[in-house]
């Protein structure tokens, strides 16, 4: 049985970053991490027990990279376990073209960084994944922070959000906008109605909301100054979690004026992006995503969105 989701196609691009490090193959990798006392693989199990292994594998190729190259500290080595993720991308595909492993391992280096003060998962609350996430980075990025990280979840449905808090022992904060306020201005319009934390410690520290359109959503973005974001393969991406990025885009600078978060232009490249990616979705190539098997074929075309 191959090792993991389709080795021979990952395979022609993992083998020479193995021999850049010293590694012959994967046995020497898990014995080098395991003699250092890192077992990626089990962590990234428990932080989503049914992922795939492939994501598993690359985590350990990503911290035997960080170790190999001596780094000192965890923002470092977040970047070079993004090389390790880059390695796994299947040659050709969506992920291997924009360097989406890079991408994610540069994220993480960002939440480790004390000029990161909030990170959101723009979260479809359908889904457990983004909590899941949200629970790993809270229990763990603040042990080489000075300055906490706050994370919060802003998705759709206020319903929704309480039981994704009461579930994962988060902080529910229950919101109410104000559509026919005449300042609608960052988050003006926005009132915390409650607080109700589901847990005592680190989990109650993610605040969870639930917005009942995307003006809600961006108003959330504002109230908590979201430096970084990110959103997954939900349901809602074009009805939510893409146009809240495009209209709130971090706290430094405000890349639209407020001016624009209103109307259809403020939707369309967020609108555009989705319906270019849906082309290759199926097929990104990242490890741990799902993947069909003609997904390549519907590769992007012209220029980016």
């Amino acid at each position: 049985m191959a090792l993991f989701e389709n080795y021979e196609g990952r395979m022609p691009q993992i083998q020479p970053v193995l021999d850049k490090y010293g590694f012959k193959d994967f046995d020497e990798v898990k014995a080098f991490n395991n003699a250092k006392g890192v077992d990626a693989y089990s962590i990234v199990e428990s932080t989503q027990p049914i992922c795939f292994e492939n994501a598993k594998w690359a985590y350990e190729l990503g911290a035997a990279i960080a170790m190999k190259e001596g780094v000192k500290t965890a923002a470092e080595a977040a970047r070079c376990i993004g090389v390790g993720l880059q390695a796994f991308c299947i040659p050709g595909s969506v992920a291997d073209q924009r360097q989406v492993g890079i991408g994610h391992g540069n994220l993480g280096a960002r939440l480790l960084e004390e000029e990161t003060e909030c990170f959101a998962f723009l979260a479809g609350h359908e889904s457990f994944a983004a909590a899941e996430g949200a629970i790993k980075i809270a229990l763990n990025a603040n042990k080489v922070r000075t300055k906490p990280l706050r994370v919060i979840l802003n998705g759709l449905g206020k319903d929704a959000a309480m039981i994704i808090s009461r579930i994962n022992g988060f902080t529910y904060v229950q919101t109410k906008y104000d559509y026919l306020s005449a300042d609608v201005k960052e988050d003006h319009a926005l009132t915390v109605v409650s607080k109700t934390a589901y847990s005592n410690g680190d989990r109650a520290k993610v605040n969870c909301y639930g917005a009942d359109d995307v003006r809600e959503g961006v108003a959330i973005m504002w109230h908590e100054n979201a430096d970084v974001s990110i959103t997954g393969n939900s349901t809602n991406p074009t009805r939510f979690q893409h146009p809240v990025a495009g209209r709130q885009h971090g706290r430094r600078p405000r890349l639209l004026r407020h001016d624009r978060h209103h109307g259809p232009h403020a939707l369309r490249r967020p609108v555009r992006r989705l319906l270019l990616r849906a082309r290759a979705r199926g097929d990104d190539g990242l490890p741990g995503h799902g993947q069909q098997p003609h997904g390549r074929r519907h590769r992007r075309r012209g220029r980016g969105g």
